[in-house]
């Protein structure tokens, strides 16, 4: 076992939390993105990001075009309870869909 005095001990705990709150940071935006599977079908990925999201059938496809040639595309920007409630939406429809920070690199 490693014995940590109690000075590095607050050190440590001070890096943690400032780590936690720059994850949890409210001004800071956050993703959601669609990830290409083999299991659905253009037509309902487009379908269901205008059921969703109220895109335009050009801004969908469009993002279905860009899911299905790149693999992945954001498909919407906000608070991190909001990103998490559009990606519980889109699993409810059979999507792959995760969110990320948007600070962070694709």
């Amino acid at each position: 076992m490693v014995r940590v005095d109690e000075k590095t001990k607050e050190i440590v705990e001070e890096k943690i939390d400032e780590a936690i709150k720059e994850i949890f940071s409210s001004d800071k935006p956050w993703v959601t993105i669609v990830w290409d599977d083999p299991v659905n079908l253009m037509t309902y990925v487009t379908y269901v990001l205008m059921e969703l999201f109220s895109f335009t059938r050009e801004k969908a496809h469009g993002l279905m075009m860009q899911v299905h040639t790149q693999g992945k595309a954001v498909v919407s920007t906000g608070s991190r309870e909001e990103m998490e409630h559009d990606v519980a939406r889109l699993h409810e429809y059979g999507l792959w869909a995760t969110l990320q920070r948007g600070d962070q690199a694709l």
